[in-house]
Formats: C-alpha cells, structure tokens, sequence
C-alpha cells in the first residue's frame, strides 16, 4: 500500500495548504473575478504533459538499453566458456562479468555520478582478454570485442539515462504555476458558484484540483528516475542479471 502513496509527499502538503489557505482569504475580503482559465491551462498541462512523456521515453530506452547489455554480456559469457580457457580462468571471468553487471546496476540505483567503480571492471576485463589471447584464440577474440563494444554501448547509454534528466527549468516553471494555480483560480470559481452557496464547495473544488496537478507532477517525477525501486513503474533489474534466477 506503501508504494501506491509515494506520490504524496511534502509538496502534495504545501499545494493543500495552498489550497485551503487561498479560498479562506478570498471568502474574507470578498475576492471575486470571472478570467478565462484557458491561459493557466495552457502554462501548467502542456509542460506537464511534456515532461511526463519525456520521462516515459526515458523509461522505455532504459529498457532496451538493458535488454541489449543483459544479451550481449550473456553473450561474451559464452564465448570465454567455449574457449580454451582453463577451468579456473573460466571462473574468473564469469565471476568478472557478475562482478560487472553488479556495479553497473549498482551505479544506477544510486544517484552518485562516479563510475569508477564500473570503469575499473570493464579495464579488468579487457586486461583478462589482453593477457589470455593466446589461449582464447583470435576468431573467438574478435567475436568477443565485438559483443563486448556492445556491452560498453549500451551501458555508456545507460549512464547518460541515469546523469541527464528532462529540463529542470521546464519543470520548475510547471510546479511554479501549479503553486499559484489557487490564487488565479479560486476567485473565478466562488464568481461561479457564487456566495449564497456552501462555501466548502469552493475549498473541494481547489483542493481536487491541486492535488490532480501535482500527484501528475509527482508521478512524472519518479517515473523520471525509474533505477531506484520506489515507485511502482520502476524497472525490474533482477530480470537484467547476467545470471538472473
């Protein structure tokens, strides 16, 4: 249940008090106009829905870049173990590889930009391959390279996911309008329904209205970010292992 209220947190808190706080003081000093809303849509929905496609498109390259570094390194795991390798060397690279997929995986679920970590397992396994060539063989050498640039590719597009997200400043400017979306439209709602009826219908209508906008605000925001396992779109990364169970 947990998971389905993440997209509740502190800024779903100040839009609700913004909400409530901005219908309070125009019922007191009579705050009324009658504006067309047309504009604010305009300048809140269309970045919104912006952002959330970009986020979604994000998502979905994520997925086939992981899909194609999962078959690839599978791949290379085949050709070290049809060589000529001998048992114990076998072993290492296969431990090699895991020990790859896992720092790579492990890098994205972080927000740390350092690869480093990931950097020192890809040279360990090209020196692997450098200081066994004989005993590979040039064919499955060459075969090898090959998947493994595929390896890199894919995980070098994976990093560039994880680093560069959709444009700050756009989503600024949307959770800026959502925030004085109230006080735009609060007294054009009390024109409508004017002051003979209940004032609370004011207050629910504001209220539902925020609180749409910014829950499609927060989940653009973790859909943004789908590495970490908090939100329910979040990618699966068990299914990506090189030795997945």
């Amino acid at each position: 249940m947990s998971r389905y209220l993440i997209i509740i947190n502190f800024r779903t808190l100040v839009t609700l008090l913004i909400s409530i706080l901005v219908p309070f003081v125009a019922y007191n000093f009579k705050v009324v106009y009658n504006i067309d809303l047309t504009l604010m849509s305009i300048a809140i929905i269309f970045p919104l829905v912006f952002t959330i496609r970009g986020a979604f498109r994000r998502r979905e390259k994520a997925l086939e870049h992981l899909s194609r570094f999962k078959a690839s390194l599978k791949t290379v795991e085949s050709f070290f173990l049809s060589s000529k390798l001998s048992d114990e060397l076998k072993s290492d690279c296969k431990k090699s590889l895991q020990e790859l997929n896992d720092a790579l995986f492990l890098h994205l679920k972080t927000k740390n930009e350092d690869t480093s970590d990931y950097d020192l397992k890809i040279q360990a396994i090209s020196n692997f391959i450098s200081t066994n060539s004989e005993l590979i063989g040039r064919g499955t050498r060459e075969k090898i390279f090959r998947f493994f640039r595929d390896v890199m590719d894919s995980a070098d597009n994976l990093i560039a996911i994880h680093s560069h997200r959709t444009p700050v400043s756009l989503k600024a400017y949307c959770l800026i309008f959502i925030y004085i979306f109230p006080a735009v439209y609060t007294p054009t709602i009390i024109n409508k329904i004017g002051f003979d009826n209940p004032s609370w219908l004011t207050f629910f209508i504001v209220i539902l209205s925020e609180f749409i906008l910014i829950s499609l605000y927060n989940i653009q925001d973790q859909m943004e970010y789908p590495f970490d396992d908090e939100g329910l779109d979040d990618i699966k990364f068990n299914i990506f292992k090189i030795n997945r169970k």
